[in-house]
């Protein structure tokens, strides 16, 4: 009995260790199991239907944002989101978000924060005001290399300035129509930096965006070369991103950037999370932000010609000598400069209707000092480059006046209103070029200017800016003539706001007397100047001009 018993304690004491280890990996199998079980039915609940986030991209920036969100947690991971990207235009985005509920977009990142401007003028009220930059593409001005040869290129890069200062002729400038594409609103912004440092900005600036208006677009895209064929244009602005993507996906009409300098006009690329979106929509939208602005991130963006959101190029930024990666200065446009440029653009854009009246009195004849040609000579001169700065839609008449130059009037039909482009073809410009002065013939100032005014007033047209020009070198000497109480009493009877009509007085030479003229042309809106040099007529011409559109920060007409 004893050693039964001894044998029995033994076989206890070896086997309760087995057992005790035994039953604890029975029990972490089964805590295993049954946490797996459990994580998986809830990440299952949980994760079964992932939040999707809806985002509508500006074409140029849609596939990179795609590429990142294709690295984002898929149902499974964390955060439990699937973000789809979708390539929309701007234009037709900002009219859907007036009625967001309808509009299935929960981020829109745009191509720049006027967007954001032009859609909350449409009335989209609750969009924010700004947006937090994902990226941002300079805007240059994309030459053919032909073109960027004539300014020096390769030896040294052409500016900006250089491109607008040249001969239109040898470098025609393309320009997508801002009214629908960012790029547009961009170039006019920067236009508006570069003329900023003028003796005369507004000058400047008009006569800088009345030559942009010669070769309108619908859209950027329009403004490149095909892949096998010549460039439409020989310069246009774009962004440096579209600039490097057509130079990496095209094997001939390369194109070179000319770049504004550190202050140039940028698209930043603004990530906006449209207002009333779920809250676990904006969690995931909150995340994507975070994945697109992670250091990691940075060569993706890269990679597809893109800046960082402060405007610094990439270290993996491509460039082949014909772009420059030099660090600009991203700055947001304002809603009052934007809204302020597009009226300055829509008032210079507008066919106008030009009514001229020439002071061809005998004072005419006199010669400028300096040159061996008279006043009227100089003139014509004047006036027929005048004629060139318009667009071949424009209509022009021309009226000249003196005293009783047809039996009792002072004034007689030169050239009946017509458009510009038929002028060589009927003998206008000839007749133009062949005025004289009148011998003896005093300057009738007064009845013309009022039988000029009527006529172009009975004939004022809407939709085009309707303008008289009178050209003189001196005052009224007419006797027999109205007095100037009852011209500029007649002038102001005429006055309707719905069919503005001013009058431009131009006055040549020592004997104006700008007192008078300025009466006159303030009493239809218009503005007086007056220039020693008839050969400066073009400069006064912008000058005037400046002055009858919209200007940034103010609104005149």
């Amino acid at each position: 009995m004893e050693r039964k018993s001894g044998s029995a304690l033994r076989s206890r004491r070896f086997s309760s260790p087995v057992a005790v280890v035994c039953a604890v990996l029975v029990i972490v199998l089964v805590a295993w199991l049954g946490f797996s079980y459990f994580h998986g039915r809830l990440a299952a609940e949980r994760c079964g239907t992932p939040t999707r986030i809806q985002v509508a991209a500006a074409p140029d920036i849609a596939p990179v944002l795609t590429q990142v969100a294709r690295t984002l947690p898929g149902q499974d991971g964390p955060g439990c989101f699937q973000v789809t990207v979708t390539s929309k235009d701007s234009a037709g985005t900002a009219e859907a978000l007036v009625s967001p509920e309808t509009a299935d977009i929960d981020v829109w990142v745009p191509e720049a924060g006027t967007w954001l401007q032009r859609a909350r003028e449409l009335g989209a009220w609750s969009l924010p005001e700004s947006g937090q930059p994902v990226a941002s593409s300079p805007i240059v001005l994309a030459l053919s290399e032909d073109a960027a040869g004539k300014l020096g290129w390769p030896g040294k890069a052409p500016s900006w300035q250089e491109v607008l200062d040249a001969d239109p002729n040898a470098i025609p400038l393309g320009f997508p129509d801002p009214d629908h594409d960012p790029v547009g609103v961009a170039a006019l912004l920067g236009v508006q930096q570069q003329t900023k440092a003028a003796a005369d900005p507004d000058a400047a600036l008009t006569a800088a965006m009345w030559k942009l208006t010669t070769h309108v677009v619908p859209g950027s895209a329009d403004l490149f070369p095909p892949q096998d064929g010549s460039p439409p244009f020989a310069a246009f602005p774009a962004t440096e991103h579209a600039v490097l993507t057509h130079n990496q996906g095209n094997g001939g009409n390369k194109l070179v950037a000319a770049y504004q300098g550190p202050e140039a006009q940028s698209f930043d690329y603004p990530f906006i999370i449209v207002p009333g979106v779920s809250a676990e929509v904006r969690s995931g939208a909150e995340k994507f932000l975070q994945a697109l602005l992670a250091p990691a991130t940075a060569k993706v963006f890269a990679a597809a010609g893109l800046r960082s959101p402060a405007g610094l190029p990439l270290a993996d930024t491509a460039s082949d000598g014909r772009t420059n990666p030099a660090p600009v200065e991203v700055g947001a446009s304002t809603p009052l400069t934007t809204s302020s440029i597009l009226q300055v653009w829509a008032g210079i854009k507008l066919s106008t209707r030009v009514q001229v009246l020439l002071d061809v009195s005998g004072s005419m004849s006199a010669v400028v000092p300096g040159t061996d040609q008279t006043r009227m000579q100089l003139t014509v001169q004047a006036a027929m480059q005048g004629i060139g700065l318009f667009k071949p839609t424009t209509e022009l008449g021309v009226w000249l006046f003196s005293t009783k130059l047809d039996g009792d009037k002072d004034y007689r039909e030169l050239l009946p209103m017509r458009p510009i482009s038929d002028l060589p073809a009927t003998g206008g410009l000839g007749l133009l070029q062949a005025v004289k002065p009148n011998p003896g013939g005093e300057t009738g100032l007064y009845d013309s200017v009022l039988a000029a005014y009527q006529n172009a007033f009975q004939n004022w047209e809407p939709d085009k800016l309707n303008l008289v020009v009178v050209l003189t070198d001196g005052r009224n000497e007419d006797r027999e003539s109205i007095s100037e109480e009852q011209l500029l009493a007649e002038l102001g009877k005429l006055q309707d706001p719905r069919k503005p009509l001013p009058v431009i007085g131009i006055g040549i030479g020592p004997d104006i007397d700008p007192t008078e003229l300025q009466a006159i042309t303030a009493a239809t809106g218009g503005q007086a100047f007056t220039t020693p040099d008839p050969t400066k007529v073009s400069e006064v011409f912008y000058q005037a001009l400046s002055k009858l559109v919209c200007q940034p920060p103010g609104c005149a007409r």
